[in-house]
């Protein structure tokens, strides 16, 4: 099984930071409930945050406080932060530093993206998205249905596998196609989507592709050379940093699309895409949770350590949620949806337990210091076509930090129920 999309064949690797010292990085997993250690499967939702961002974002708040572009040492340092931050975020996603542009989170960014390329859309153009979508890469599409008069067409999915309909895809892409909106994981299901394959069909069409990679970023290295994608836009919270958003746009699209901004405003790409004070402290946090993961694996360059942790971490993944997903099939009561594990997929699995709303297993799982998140999960279309809708489904995600272990207390408390 392959989760990353542009993994290729080497000579093992050195071995990466034991989990035993992973798990030192996070103090929340020192926290007990009702007498249990807690166990994150939260992950999907937002993953817990290492020591060294905490560190980043404290110190910038101490220290270097100030706002942006003035003649005065915390303001020049400010600079230098959010300068080196667009570095380190580049090498995450293997762009250039001006391609990328900070903002409140993945949603606030897509929307504002949206208008920005809605302005050039005429009544008739079209857009292609999937059913396999969390809404932040529904909703800011559909937004210009009402404001240009495009169309929104929708891939479907196939419920019994969690896949994308690829003959479907081609069926709806045709040269009226101004953009595909894929992501390239499904946050509810796990799905991972060959966005290379996506990027390809949609070159054919003439048309432009935008990435959600939010679920993805955690899992997978993501390559925006390598899936030739014009946008890719990841949220920090999924990879173990605070609460902030990223966009990656090709240096010549953000310098020339009419982004709505106030006039005196920074005219050069990335800065043009960005509306008001950024969050600076956020920008200081990501750097530093990218950072992390780099440390996790051995290379010459940041990009290199990037590799080696995620091939690794990939490693790891695939035991854990084999070990979910074996464990939760063999429960008479217990139903799995999404791809199984010898699928591209991520750690991240969703299931119902006959006869119980997803809230009261979650309820109870917490009880016993298990952490799951519930419902629908923004994915309401997913939920939908699974006929899970209202209460949606059950989710269990593995993180850097989830261990055999954590995985054994889950069987445990879902065999309970």
């Amino acid at each position: 099984m392959t989760l990353a999309l542009n993994k290729t064949a080497g000579p093992r690797l050195a071995a990466i930071m034991s989990i035993e010292k992973i798990r030192q990085c996070f103090p929340a997993l020192a926290r007990t409930h009702n007498g249990y250690p807690v166990a994150y499967f939260d992950g999907p939702g937002g993953t817990q945050v290492p020591r060294t961002v905490v560190e980043a974002m404290n110190d910038y708040l101490y220290r270097h406080n100030a706002n942006t572009h003035w003649a005065y040492p915390t303001s020049e340092e400010t600079d230098a932060i959010i300068d080196s931050a667009r570095s380190v975020l580049a090498d995450f996603v293997n762009a250039n530093s001006t391609e990328i542009v900070f903002g409140a989170n993945m949603t606030t960014l897509t929307f504002h993206l949206s208008r920005a390329l809605g302005r050039n859309y005429e009544r008739g153009d079209e857009i292609l998205v999937t059913e396999l979508e969390h809404h932040a890469n529904i909703a800011p599409w559909y937004a210009l249905e009402k404001e240009r008069g495009v169309r929104v067409r929708m891939v479907k999915m196939i419920p019994e596998t969690g896949e994308l309909d690829w003959d479907d895809f081609s069926r709806q892409l045709d040269e009226r196609t101004k953009l595909v909106a894929i992501g390239a994981a499904s946050n509810a299901l796990g799905t991972i989507n060959d966005v290379r394959r996506a990027a390809k069909m949609a070159r054919s069409s003439g048309a432009q592709i935008f990435v959600d990679a939010v679920h993805y970023a955690p899992h997978g290295l993501m390559d925006v050379r390598d899936w030739d994608c014009d946008f890719l836009a990841g949220s920090a919270y999924k990879f173990y940093g605070p609460h902030i958003g990223i966009l990656y746009g090709r240096h010549e699209l953000l310098a020339s699309l009419d982004f709505p901004k106030l006039l005196p405003a920074p005219d050069s790409a990335p800065e043009r895409a960005e509306t008001g004070t950024q969050n600076h402290e956020g920008i200081a946090g990501t750097a530093a949770a990218v950072d992390f993961l780099a440390s996790l694996g051995p290379g010459a360059t940041r990009r290199d350590r990037l590799r080696a942790a995620f091939a690794q971490l990939q490693e790891r993944s695939d035991e854990l949620v084999t070990q979910l997903w074996n464990g939760l099939r063999e429960m008479d009561r217990v139903r799995l949806y999404g791809p199984p594990p010898d699928k591209p997929r991520t750690p991240t699995i969703a299931f119902t337990v006959n006869g119980l709303p997803s809230i009261d297993v979650a309820k109870k799982l917490a009880q016993r210091g298990l952490f799951l998140s519930h419902g629908d999960f923004y994915a309401m279309t997913v939920i939908e076509r699974l006929g899970q809708a209202p209460h949606g489904v059950v989710r269990a995600g593995c993180a850097c930090y989830t261990t055999s272990q954590d995985v054994d207390r889950l069987l445990a408390g879902v065999r309970a129920l």
